[in-house]
């Protein structure tokens, strides 16, 4: 991440011609928020003077508590792309500070700064890099998303086949041209499905990266005549759409998970690390999956795991440890999925980390089997436990996780878990098309 001051921002403004500055934030829920500024407004922002009506951002603060200021990050200025239609713009991603000048305990970004400060604390520093795929439908005469996919491609998939090619491409160097460093990008299993993988960062910047990529594919998707969806399972019967998250802790500069004389050339705190996802496996999923339909994807035989176990072989349990050594030596969480809001989904996965080193939580032996083959007594003897299957199990989980629930704070917690509850109920009286099918004529 480029380091700039204050006179950074306002020259690089006046030199490439800006006019307006997006300030934006995000909700509890991974909602992109933004404010925009003219260019003349940008020095007083800068000085964090710009303030909004925070009672109107779901899961915020209260209507008698409403004020609230936004702190841009200088580190996170960026200039979008040349377009001859609009005027040049430039945007900054912000923290969320209370009328007092306190950082405000529900803005998400602050919840991963107090985790990634923890570790900071122990001696380390934590690198992610993710994997987000998503879905492109054709869009209808009035601009609403259809459910016909623009292909019937498959796995890696090229041209002519893979109409959404063109898009992909486009998305790609706009992101270069905002600074990320692709890596690859390729059609997925489903028609219609896609991935775009950027190199890792640390977790702040890689968490402000998902929310720039978020934003930018749907964007290039609609020039395209298409809409593009991070719902984690769209369509019945084919593979969902997960983000896998690597992640990796450092200390000193060098990757702290790596041991070239350790069991599979991991450290005594990689394994420790997998201890503490695996142990509160269960409470992050409320997090890292927070949809009602995250749960139609965290099903076997497309790909997810179901599993909380681990493997440096196959791709069935929770976590994958993948073959690459040294610098690149990291841990591959496989449940979350695109949904989920960035910043809290490595602040859990952090903290459970670093709970796994402090108190020494040892994994237990990998699972090198296809478990999805496996049956239930098969996985009761091997010590196999399972995800939740649905979003209530979830937050029950989250509910009796003393360490994660107070990772999210009480302001956050609450908030979530009301909305979420709301979510839940709402889906439970739904009348589906499949009962309707099942039986309003047998009965």
């Amino acid at each position: 991440m480029a380091k700039y001051t204050k006179e950074d921002i306002l020259r690089l403004c006046r030199e490439e011609e800006v006019q307006f500055v997006r300030l934006q934030f995000t909700d509890i829920f991974g909602t992109l928020k933004n404010v925009a500024i003219t260019v003349r407004q940008l020095e007083k922002a800068l000085d964090n003077e710009i303030m909004f009506d925070g009672s109107s951002i779901e899961g915020f603060v209260r209507i008698e508590e409403s004020d609230m200021i936004l702190y841009p990050d200088p580190n996170s200025f960026a200039v979008y792309p040349r377009n001859s239609s609009e005027s040049r713009t430039a945007r900054l991603i912000c923290d969320v500070y209370n009328a007092d000048r306190t950082p405000f305990a529900g803005c998400p970004r602050n919840t991963l700064k107090r985790v990634l400060k923890e570790a900071g604390e122990m001696g380390y520093t934590m690198q992610a890099g993710p994997e987000a795929e998503f879905f492109l439908f054709h869009i209808d005469a009035e601009g609403k998303s259809t459910m016909t996919t623009h292909d019937n491609a498959g796995y890696f998939d090229l041209g002519p086949v893979d109409r959404g090619e063109n898009a992909r491409r486009e998305i790609c160097l706009f992101l270069e041209e905002m600074g990320f460093e692709i890596e690859a990008s390729h059609h997925e299993l489903a028609p219609g499905q896609h991935e775009i993988d950027f190199k890792y960062d640390d977790a702040l910047t890689t968490a402000d990266n998902i929310m720039t990529f978020k934003m930018v594919v749907r964007f290039i998707a609609r020039k395209h005549g298409l809409h593009a969806t991070f719902m984690p399972k769209p369509i019945y019967g084919v593979a969902g759409s997960g983000m896998h998250l690597n992640q990796s802790l450092f200390r000193n500069g060098d990757n702290a998970f790596y041991d070239p004389k350790g069991e599979l050339q991991l450290s005594r705190e990689a394994f420790y690390y997998m201890g503490g996802l695996l142990k509160h496996a269960p409470a992050i999923t409320a997090i890292t999956n927070p949809l009602v339909n995250s749960y139609k994807r965290l099903v076997a035989g497309y790909e997810a795991p179901v599993y909380v176990a681990w493997s440096s072989q196959n791709r069935s349990p929770l976590i994958r440890i993948p073959s690459k050594r040294g610098r690149a030596t990291r841990l591959e969480l496989r449940s979350p999925d695109p949904s989920c809001n960035p910043y809290l989904a490595l602040a859990v996965t952090l903290k459970a980390g670093l709970d796994g080193i402090k108190n020494k939580i040892q994994p237990p032996p990998p699972v090198d089997r296809n478990i999805y083959d496996m049956n239930d007594s098969e996985r009761e003897e091997l010590c196999i436990g399972s995800l939740p299957q649905n979003l209530y199990e979830a937050l029950e989980a989250l509910e009796k996780d003393s360490l994660i629930r107070e990772t999210l704070c009480d302001h956050s917690y609450s908030r979530y878990r009301e909305a979420k509850l709301i979510e839940w109920n709402e889906y439970k009286m739904q009348i589906s098309q499949w009962e309707l099918d099942q039986y309003l004529n047998r009965f």
